[in-house]
């Protein structure tokens, strides 16, 4: 049975089966993976060289930019690649290592907006305590204990597909391998995998949820009560992050919860490029758009050269 589940390959379906889409598209993605690459590196860049932005803050924000790398390298080479060929075969050992590393950057992402929230709540509800709770120490941290809970997470997923037997000669309908279409290409019962994936979402999930938007409730009351110029800075300051925060939460639940979300249709591809692929790249567009000290930043890089 274990030799049966190592030497089985599945499909992937690809984004399109139409040859004359398969190179505009390879061409289309190709430049958005670039300008993902560029735009996460240049904040990473700016953060670490220029001294007005190593702050907690932008400590966070350059931690987000490094996920947001790793979380689209996940899937797009892969997909870049597939572009190229008629039959998009792959292993089981190569899929759910692919099923690792996404939920690993997913849920790390997920988990650090949920820091930020923190992070601004500290810096607008408690300011004269700010550098003695979000001190350097306290900051890395908090982004170990994200990335060790999201190393557990995943790798309790994958423990529980490696005993699964794959025997589906249905595709995957994606162009990557994702958790909940591989349970279904399983002839193993996958009751125990369902099961844990709906405990995750409601507890862990369900509290990552709330440590992300409930500080927002006692933000939003502390900013009312300041005057016009500081509230507007502390909107300015909560503004970018909580514009990730929406379009990343937006597209995976519209993903994975919306009516036709178990039809092989065209909605679900679509919507899995947007949460797999645009929200890394409009991740940085939105920080460095949006945020003052970004901006002037790049603007004394450009100076320098």
């Amino acid at each position: 049975m274990a030799n049966k589940t190592i030497s089985f390959t599945l499909v992937l379906s690809g984004l399109s089966d139409l040859p004359s889409l398969q190179f505009p598209l390879f061409l289309v993605f190709l430049l958005v993976y670039l300008m993902t690459l560029t735009g996460n590196l240049l904040i990473v860049l700016l953060i670490f060289t220029d001294s007005h932005l190593q702050t907690p803050m932008y400590f966070f924000l350059g931690t987000l930019a490094c996920l947001d790398i790793g979380y689209s390298s996940v899937t797009m080479p892969r997909m870049l690649f597939d572009f190229h060929i008629q039959k998009r075969f792959i292993s089981i050992q190569a899929c759910i290592t692919q099923i690792f590393f996404f939920l690993l950057f997913a849920m790390s992402e997920i988990a650090l907006l949920a820091v930020m929230s923190y992070d601004r709540y500290v810096a607008i509800c408690c300011p004269l305590l700010y550098t003695q709770i979000m001190h350097w120490k306290a900051c890395v941290l908090l982004v170990l204990g994200v990335l060790m809970v999201s190393v557990v997470y995943s790798l309790v997923h994958v423990l529980l597909l490696l005993k699964l037997i794959f025997c589906s000669l249905n595709p995957l309908q994606s162009f990557f391998c994702d958790l909940p279409q591989l349970l279904l290409v399983s002839c193993s019962d996958t009751f125990i995998n369902v099961l844990l994936i709906l405990i995750l979402v409601i507890f862990l999930g369900g509290g990552i949820f709330a440590l992300t938007f409930c500080p927002y409730i006692i933000i939003l009351n502390t900013i009312m009560k300041m005057s016009k110029a500081m509230r507007s800075k502390a909107f300015s300051t909560c503004s970018s992050h909580l514009t990730i925060v929406f379009i990343f939460y937006g597209t995976c639940l519209f993903s994975y919860f919306h009516p036709n979300a178990k039809d092989n249709s065209a909605v679900d591809k679509v919507s899995s490029v947007c949460y797999t692929i645009l929200t890394p790249l409009v991740n940085p567009l939105i920080y460095s758009l949006r945020n003052k000290e970004m901006k002037m930043s790049l603007k004394r890089a450009f100076c320098r050269l």
